[in-house]
């Protein structure tokens, strides 16, 4: 993805996915980082991949729901405060770029979940959520390239040259090593 500072050159967006295990604490680690570069002034994306085959944002018999049922392919509900857009499509269609171009406009996407579409994407930097020893071995090996690890498991005895990062401790260091990426897009 690509924007225009003042003197009109293309800035690159920054994609960071997060990955790591079910409940090992991927949106806490966005949720971090999102409130820290926010503060810092940069507009941030945040997309979240829902495995479960059945889910749907929408609610069963409200208006939305009713024209998603009756064949609409694209429904639009507009609140006070904000605007959702539900396009019903088929997962296996979804690309990567058209994922990214709904979030034109921010300095940052993250993204939690797809593993499988994000292992091999070595243009994209990862953040890797662990709980154990072998998580932390396996991610070395599945993702790349890998800016941190975070989560229950300290990678530090490992001896990698990948920091180890506790968001909770230390939300300013995860954040700098992001906002390091994004002023490398600027």
């Amino acid at each position: 993805m690509k924007k225009q500072n003042s003197s009109g050159r293309k800035l690159k967006t920054t994609v960071v996915a997060v990955i790591g295990g079910k409940s090992s604490g991927k949106t806490t680690t966005i949720e971090i980082l999102t409130k820290e570069l926010t503060k810092r002034g940069y507009k941030v994306a945040a997309v979240k991949h829902v495995p479960e085959p059945n889910f749907t944002i929408d609610t069963e018999g409200k208006d939305t729901w009713r024209y998603a049922k009756a064949g609409a392919k694209t429904i639009i509900s507009v609140a006070s405060s904000e605007i959702t857009t539900i396009e019903k499509v088929n997962q296996e269609s979804i690309s990567l770029s058209k994922i990214l171009r709904k979030c034109k406009g921010n300095d940052i996407v993250f993204i939690e979940g797809l593993r499988a579409l994000l292992a091999k994407r070595t243009n994209i930097q990862k953040i890797a959520i662990v709980n154990s020893e072998k998580e932390a071995l396996d991610a070395l090996k599945r993702f790349k390239p890998l800016l941190a690890f975070a989560g229950a498991y300290s990678t530090k005895n490992l001896n990698l040259e990948i920091p180890y990062i506790d968001v909770l401790k230390e939300p300013e260091r995860i954040a700098d090593i992001i906002e390091k990426i994004i002023r490398k897009n600027f």
